[in-house]
């Protein structure tokens, strides 16, 4: 099992990821069978090392594959006030992209690293 992941942003929200998975995320506007380029990299894990950005890794992307675009299920807004008759019912469906991940690209510059056990147990690079 390949344990490497990334977190990116997409749509204002955060996604843990890895490749092969399907994510839900905030409308993007992208045509059925698109590639989509997730630029917003917060970290990406391959297992022994993680690549943290400060905040985002410069160079690193995420290329996900859109499935479709739709709209959630149906969620009932009702507003109510006692004694005064007013009652107000509305339904909302948020519309969202359906993306697959295809691979997760590191970068090729220079950007900081987690620090491995042995730094962390002795204090670091002192």
């Amino acid at each position: 099992m390949n344990s490497s992941y990334a977190i990116v942003t997409a749509g204002g929200k955060q996604f843990r990821v890895r490749a092969g998975q399907v994510i839900n995320t905030e409308l993007l506007h992208v045509e059925k069978g698109k590639d989509v380029e997730l630029s917003q990299v917060l970290m990406i894990s391959d297992g022994e090392e993680a690549i943290i950005g400060t905040p985002e890794i410069e160079g690193a992307k995420v290329i996900a594959t859109c499935i479709e675009e739709g709209k959630a299920r149906k969620i009932i807004v009702f507003r109510y006030k006692n004694k005064v008759r007013s009652r107000t019912k509305t339904g909302h469906r948020q519309p969202y992209t359906r993306l697959l991940i295809k691979e997760i690209v590191k970068p090729g510059g220079k950007v900081r690293k987690r620090a491995s056990k042995a730094k962390a147990a002795t204090g670091g690079d002192n």
